[in-house]
């Protein structure tokens, strides 16, 4: 079988195991991938474990690795995939989303198709290819596909892993949030490389009345409306911008010699989303601390004007922020209306990896390659992947890239956590061709 349709139909495999995972609703199941993983890597003699913290064997994690000719003295690489997905509501699918559809303009359908599983497959194929090859490489190279990066709550899966398993310490990583290529209004044409990711520090902001029966509007003080003034203080939650030398790069290769750091950030930002149109939703949200109120609550029952209601914000943070510097920007939107302020969470930190250096650039040399007029973009990703928990454990330059050059973007990014979700089966294969020059440049 070719690789090509090697990929597809590994692809296809893993999305009709239904990993879905929302913690109490959705159980995740990832030992169900975990296992078709390991069965179609050790088919090539390749070293895999089924790791699961005790209790949640159904939750299972999978480490594969080959042993570098140098292990211990050459740097390491992990290939890097979760394998949970989010849940769905058929209604809303044109195809089954379990099914792994592939329709006759090239896409294959189907929930985690680009969240992402594709990418998990294309690595696994690219990871066997190297093996069935009979390349060596001279560090490890691990293979890294895990449980619970959806809800994260379970303390199954990545988090936990690196804690359990000290000697999974790689040098470099390479995992999701990057690959999508921009085709911008000036006639550029960017391809992005993930560096870092925001984290987060949710708040959950309460309004405080006085209880009352819903019969008389006026007996007591309904905590309702004043919910809804604060709700109106943070509206959609977008940040007032501050300077960050993260977002300050990605200015400087979108704006080039229009933009230096310091320069009017509001007109700057303005001008780089005008580029693009998923640039107009992300360069805003890079900003600051973005805070966009998702879920409210407030009496159990219809007749009772309850004395309390609540909002949560999903306060999403740049690498640095601080728990003091993300509460005094919810209480300046706020203002000075009396509420409660708490924090269901503790704050995950934002993280980053250098903007170049070995990772950076095998893939700017790839990308060369395969588009030969286009550029690297170094971008900060505004949702949280496991790349931060690699940081973390042990230094390792974590970086998100995997090829999306023939699926736009505008469907890449409506796939995301959506119906529909759909990857074209080139870019499949493009990731398998991407891991291949990955691995051999790094390791060989």
């Amino acid at each position: 079988m070719d690789l090509h349709s090697e990929v597809v139909e590994l692809t296809r495999d893993l999305v009709r195991l239904d990993t879905s995972n929302s913690l109490g609703v959705y159980p995740g199941n990832e030992t169900l991938v975990a296992e078709r993983l390991a069965e179609y890597l050790g088919d090539a003699g390749i070293e895999c474990e089924l790791v699961a913290r005790e209790g949640n064997e159904h939750r299972a994690n999978l480490v594969a690795r080959v042993a570098g000719s140098e292990s211990g003295t050459a740097p390491s690489l992990a290939f890097v995939g979760h394998i949970d997905v989010v849940p769905v509501d058929v209604r809303d699918w044109t195809h089954p989303p379990f099914e792994g559809v592939l329709s006759d303009d090239g896409y294959l359908w189907g929930r985690g198709t680009v969240d992402m599983k594709g990418e998990v497959a294309a690595r696994a194929v690219a990871l066997k290819e190297l093996v069935r090859s009979g390349w060596q490489p001279r560090g490890d190279l691990w293979f890294l596909a895990v449980a619970d990066e959806e809800d994260g709550m379970a303390e199954v899966g990545m988090n936990w892993l690196l804690k359990a398993r000290p000697d999974i310490r790689p040098d470099m990583s390479v995992n999701e949030g990057g690959g999508e290529r921009f085709e911008l209004t000036d006639g550029r044409t960017l391809v992005s490389v993930g560096v870092g990711e925001k984290g987060t520090y949710p708040a959950r902001v309460t309004a405080v009345g006085e209880a009352g029966h819903g019969s008389m509007p006026t007996l007591g003080d309904n905590a309702v409306p004043h919910l809804g003034e604060l709700i109106a203080r943070i509206g959609r939650g977008l940040p007032a911008p501050v300077a960050h030398p993260l977002v300050d790069q990605m200015l400087e290769v979108l704006l080039g010699d229009a933009y230096a750091a310091g320069d009017d950030l509001p007109a700057a930002l303005a001008a780089a989303g005008a580029l693009h149109p998923e640039l107009e939703h992300l360069m805003p949200a890079l900003a600051g601390t973005t805070m966009a109120p998702t879920m409210l609550g407030g009496s159990d029952k219809r007749n009772t004007q309850p004395s309390r209601a609540w909002m949560e914000l999903d306060c999403r943070i740049l690498p640095g922020t601080t728990e003091a510097e993300v509460e005094a920007a919810v209480r300046a939107r706020l203002g000075a209306r009396a509420y409660e302020l708490s924090w269901p969470e503790p704050l995950i930190p934002g993280s980053a990896s250098p903007p170049d250096g070995p990772v950076v650039q095998a893939i700017r040399e790839w990308v060369a390659a395969e588009l030969p007029d286009s550029a690297l973009l170094p971008s900060l990703g505004t949702g949280f992947t496991d790349s931060s928990y690699l940081r973390a454990a042990g230094g390792t330059a974590a970086y998100g890239f995997s090829p999306y050059l023939t699926t736009p973007i505008e469907v890449y990014v409506a796939g995301f956590h959506n119906a529909d979700e759909r990857v074209h089966v080139d870019d499949l294969h493009a990731s398998v061709r991407f891991h291949l020059h990955l691995a051999q440049a790094l390791l060989s």
